[in-house]
């Protein structure tokens, strides 16, 4: 059996239950109905919508890996191994490059590194670097664009 099920499982698992807590949490932020905001800019809305689409997401990939997977879901060394890389990237994305870089090209060196190691093993470099850099730079400069003009956020 391959490796994917069990570690489909386990993070459909944390997706779920990390959406709900966003849900909940976003909820329980202040409406701001008393000083007269519209509705539509209330602080909890779009991290209320995230959570919502994060645990449906986490939902859907429960249910696909309890019908791939053969035997009892457990965690191995190669699960944890993506999971660690994926979280010392998160980390350096965060400390390192928000902040001390422009936000779209800091989002756009992430995607794309994050793209070019998760696929480097099954397409070989140059096919990798040649998927991830222009995905990057797109969801870099789309993310920001998103953020500014329908969100409304000042970016760092």
């Amino acid at each position: 059996m391959s490796e994917t099920p069990r570690a489909d499982f386990w993070f459909s698992i944390l997706l779920i239950l990390f959406g709900a807590a966003v849900t909940f949490e976003s909820w329980r932020m202040p409406r701001l109905e008393t000083l007269g905001v519209e509705p539509m800019s209330a602080p909890g809305l779009t991290p209320g919508i995230l959570g919502l689409v994060l645990g449906g997401l986490g939902a859907l990939l429960f249910l696909r890996s309890l019908r791939f997977a053969g035997a009892a879901p457990r965690l191995d060394d190669g699960d944890w191994r993506g999971l660690l890389v994926t979280l010392g990237l998160t980390l350096f994305y965060a400390i390192g490059l928000v902040g001390s870089l422009p936000f779209w090209l800091a989002t756009a060196l992430f995607v794309a590194v994050f793209a070019m190691l998760f696929s480097v093993g099954r397409v070989g470099m140059l096919k990798a670097a040649a998927a991830a850099l222009p995905l990057g730079l797109v969801a870099g400069v789309s993310v920001a664009l998103l953020f500014e003009r329908v969100f409304l956020v000042r970016l760092p």
